[in-house]
C-alpha cells in the first residue's frame, strides 16, 4: 500500500505540474469576459477597435489553435511530450508581451492567435501525456483535474480583472507562463514515447520514477510488458492517410468528431466571451463585475466535482445528461430574449425577470462544466490507439480550430440576423443534438484498459498481433499504468 500510494504521489505531482499550463490556458481563454466592456470603453483603454474588429480579435484564436494541433503532431512524435508541453510557454509569452504594448487592433489579432497556438500545443499533448503514465483508476480524474485547474484561471481572470486597470491586467499574465515552464521543467518523459524511438533505458528509468519500484526486477517485468505492447502498436504506420483509411480507426474518428462538433457549437465558450454584452442587453440591475465573479466562483467549485464524477459515474451519461441540461438552460435564457425582442414587451414588465438569462447562462456553465466540456477531452485520448494518437489528436484539435473560428466571428453577426434568442435557441438544438449522439454512438469507457476500449470500437477488425511474450505472470496489480494494460491480451495468452 505504501508503494502504491508513492507511486501515485509522483503521478499527481506531475499531473499538478501539467495543471499549471491549464490554468494559464483558463486566465488566456477567459480573458475577453473582463476585458471586452473595458475596450467598448475609451475611457479605460487606449486601443482604438470597434464591434466588428473584436469579432475578429476573438476568432483569431482558432487559427493559433489550429496552428498549435499542427505543429504538436510533429513535435510530440520527434521530441517528446514533455518538449511539447515546454514549447508551448514560448508563444504564450510572446503575445503576453505584445499585448502590453498593443494599442491597434491587430496586435490584438497577433496576440489572440499566439495564445491560440499555445493553447493548441497543450490541448493536444496533455490528455495524451496523462493517459500514458496514469493508473487506469485515476486517469479519467487527472484528465478532468485539467479542467479544474482551467476554471481556477477562468475565476481568478472573472474576479480580479474587472477591478483592475486594463494595462495592469495584462501585465500580470506575463509571470504565468514562466511558471509553468519551470514547474514542467522536471516532469518524466512518457515511457511510450522512449520505447517507441526504442530508448529502453530511459523508458526504464522513467517508470522507475512513475513506480517508486525498488525491486529492480518487478520495473524489468512491466517493462518488458509494455515494450512487447509498443512493439505491436507501431506495427501500423502512423500517418494521416492511415488514419482516415484504416476501418478500424473509423467510429473513434465518428465519436469524436460529433463530440467536438456538438461540444463547441453549442456555443459555451462563445456565451462566456460575451457575457459582459449579453447581461448588458437583458438591463438587469445588476452590476457587471457582480456577475462576473458569480460566473466564474461557480465554475470553480462545479470543477471540482467534475474531476470526481469522471471516474466514479462514467463517461457516457455525464455526456448525455450534460448535453441535454445545457440545451434546457440555453432554451430558458433565449426565452428572455424572445419575449423582449420578438414579443416587444415593455421593458419596466420585464426586468423584474431579468435575472433569467443569468441562471441560464450559469446554469449551462455549470451543467456543461460537470459533463462535456471536461469529458470531451479524456474521451479521444482513450479511443485512439497509440500508433494514430498523436496524428489523430492533432487533426481533431485543427477540426475543433475550425469550429471554434466559426461559432466566434459570426456570433455577432448571428445575434444581428436572429436576435440573442435565436443564438441561444440555436445553441441549444446543438447541445440536445449532443446528448442524441452520445445516447446513440458513445461507448461507456470507464474502468476499461486501452486494450479493451480497442476491442469494444473496432471489434472483428482489432488486431492482436503477432507478438508474444515468453515469460509473463500475470498479476492482479491496481498499480499497472494504462500502457500495462494494453499488454494484458499478451498475458492472457499464454
Amino acid at each position: 500500500m505504501e508503494q502504491r500510494r508513492r507511486s501515485r504521489i509522483v503521478q499527481y505531482l506531475v499531473a499538478a505540474s501539467v495543471s499549471l499550463a491549464s490554468l494559464t490556458l483558463g486566465v488566456s481563454s477567459t480573458w475577453p469576459t473582463p476585458v471586452l466592456p473595458k475596450l467598448k470603453n475609451i475611457n479605460e483603454t487606449n486601443v482604438d477597435i470597434n464591434d466588428q474588429e473584436i469579432s475578429w480579435m476573438l476568432a483569431m484564436n482558432s487559427p493559433g489553435f489550429i496552428a498549435g494541433s499542427f505543429a504538436t503532431r510533429f513535435i510530440s512524435d520527434r521530441f517528446g511530450r514533455k518538449a511539447t508541453i515546454l514549447g508551448s510557454a514560448f508563444p504564450m509569452a510572446l503575445g503576453t508581451v505584445l499585448l502590453l504594448f498593443a494599442q491597434k487592433a491587430w496586435l490584438l489579432y497577433v496576440t489572440r492567435f499566439l495564445w491560440g497556438g499555445s493553447t493548441g500545443m497543450i490541448g493536444t499533448v496533455v490528455s495524451m501525456y496523462l493517459a500514458e503514465i496514469a493508473d487506469k483508476d485515476i486517469r479519467g480524474t487527472l484528465s478532468v483535474g485539467t479542467r479544474f485547474m482551467f476554471n481556477l484561471g477562468a475565476l481568478l481572470v472573472t474576479a480580479v480583472g474587472p477591478f483592475m486597470s486594463y494595462q495592469t491586467l495584462n501585465s500580470s499574465l506575463v509571470i504565468l507562463p514562466v511558471c509553468y515552464f519551470v514547474a514542467c521543467w522536471w516532469i518524466p518523459e512518457s515511457p511510450y514515447y522512449y520505447l517507441k524511438e526504442g530508448r529502453t533505458h530511459d523508458a526504464g528509468k522513467t517508470l522507475t520514477k512513475l513506480r517508486s519500484y525498488k525491486d529492480k526486477k518487478e520495473m524489468e517485468h512491466e517493462l518488458s510488458i509494455l515494450q512487447s505492447s509498443v512493439s505491436n502498436e507501431m506495427r501500423r504506420d502512423s500517418s494521416v492517410k492511415e488514419l482516415f483509411t484504416g476501418k478500424q480507426y473509423r467510429s473513434a474518428i465518428i465519436i469524436s468528431a460529433g463530440l467536438k462538433l456538438t461540444q463547441i457549437m453549442a456555443g459555451v465558450m462563445a456565451v462566456q466571451h460575451y457575457l459582459g454584452t449579453i447581461m448588458q442587453d437583458t438591463k438587469a440591475e445588476i452590476k457587471l463585475n457582480t456577475v462576473f465573479i458569480i460566473f466564474g466562483a461557480v465554475r470553480f467549485v462545479i470543477g471540482i466535482m467534475s474531476s470526481v464524477l469522471a471516474d466514479r459515474v462514467g463517461r457516457r451519461p455525464l455526456l448525455i445528461y450534460s448535453f441535454l441540461g445545457t440545451g434546457i438552460c440555453h432554451i430558458i435564457a433565449g426565452a428572455y430574449f424572445f419575449c423582449q425582442e420578438v414579443l416587444k414587451i415593455n421593458q419596466a414588465s420585464l426586468t423584474p425577470y431579468a435575472i433569467i438569462p443569468l441562471i441560464g447562462i450559469l446554469g449551462s456553465s455549470v451543467i456543461s462544466t460537470l459533463g462535456f466540456s471536461s469529458i470531451i477531452f479524456v474521451v479521444p485520448a482513450e479511443i485512439f490507439p497509440i500508433n494514430i494518437k498523436a496524428v489523430a489528436m492533432a487533426s481533431l484539435s485543427i477540426y475543433g480550430g475550425i469550429l471554434g473560428f466559426i461559432v466566434a466571428k459570426f456570433f455577432q453577426d448571428l445575434k444581428d440576423w436572429t436576435g440573442l434568442c435565436g443564438v441561444f435557441w440555436i445553441y441549444s438544438g446543438v447541445a440536445i443534438a449532443g446528448a442524441l449522439f452520445s445516447f446513440i454512438y458513445v461507448p461507456e469507457t470507464k474502468g476499461k484498459s486501452l486494450r479493451e476500449i480497442q476491442v469494444l470500437l473496432q471489434g472483428d477488425l482489432y488486431d492482436e498481433g503477432d507478438g508474444k511474450l515468453d515469460q509473463v505472470v500475470a498479476k492482479d496489480d491496481h498499480r499497472d499504468t494504462e500502457l500495462q494494460e494494453l499488454n494484458r491480451r499478451d498475458v492472457s495468452r499464454l
